[in-house]
């Protein structure tokens, strides 16, 4: 098998990405459509996602915005059946929501914010990529990408947050296992501190930021693209071989 610059092109494929009104979730939804792909996205407000749409359309690929909590199981099967119907397939999922309610220390954490965070980045994660693998495996197969975090590899100041993310690496790993059988590769990506509305109150924080960039070899933050190119990688024909990984995005932080 030759390589060639092509494999990393999406032409012709299909794409769900969840969180993709914002953030890292636009990002990697705008870098799969530059790519070649056609990408559904899905978040709990649309306008925010309709204007993401407007702009892969924009870019000559076809989108489409689909209200979705992710996190209420109810609503899964109506957001892959809409896609479904719209585009006939799924070919690449890229699960990125998350939430992070909390600033509470272990300690002091209540269940109520240990359900909201567990529910979202975790159980709706496990349980919308079930019901795609479904969905690839009559297709002939698929990929998954999740978006985790370096928070995962190493606890960090978000302790609940820590521990769904770790959950997520693990479930990637259990997928990916498990689902080779339908030619599913499963893989995920590790952010490291991004500057996004959702982590500005770490990146924000002189204090916070001062403490993660003396652990950061690379002394910045990320922006929200740096993360669409591994994304593309594991997504494109170029990771053929690929699968159960986690790939840390951190600047050198987990070193």
């Amino acid at each position: 098998m030759n390589f060639s610059p092509d494999d990393f092109s999406l032409k012709g494929k299909v794409a769900l990405v969840t969180g993709g009104s914002r953030g890292i979730g636009k990002a990697i939804a705008v870098g799969l459509a530059k790519a070649g792909a056609d990408v559904a996205l899905a978040s709990r407000k649309l306008p925010d996602l309709e204007e993401v749409a407007k702009e892969i359309k924009g870019a000559g690929r076809k989108s489409l915005a689909v209200a979705a909590h992710v996190g209420r199981l109810e609503e899964i099967n109506n957001l892959v059946s809409k896609v479904k119907e719209e585009f006939g397939r799924i070919d690449i999922l890229v699960n990125n929501a998350g939430t992070n309610p909390t600033m509470d220390q272990a300690i002091d954490i209540e269940e109520r914010a240990w359900d909201s965070i567990m529910n979202l980045n975790l159980k709706g994660l496990f349980f919308l990529s079930q019901a795609v693998a479904r969905l690839m495996k009559e297709q002939g197969g698929g990929k998954i990408i999740n978006v985790a975090s370096v928070a995962g590899i190493t606890p960090d100041v978000l302790p609940i947050y820590s521990v769904s993310k770790a959950g997520v690496i693990m479930a990637t790993k259990v997928m990916a296992q498990q689902w080779a059988q339908y030619n599913i590769r499963v893989n995920a990506i590790a952010p490291g501190l991004t500057k996004t509305r959702f982590s500005e109150a770490l990146w924000g924080n002189p204090d916070v930021l001062q403490g993660a960039m003396m652990g950061t070899p690379m002394r910045r933050v990320a922006e929200p693209e740096e993360m669409a190119g591994a994304v593309i990688f594991l997504a494109s024909d170029a990771s053929s071989y690929v699968t159960g990984q986690v790939l840390a995005i951190d600047g050198g932080a987990t070193i």
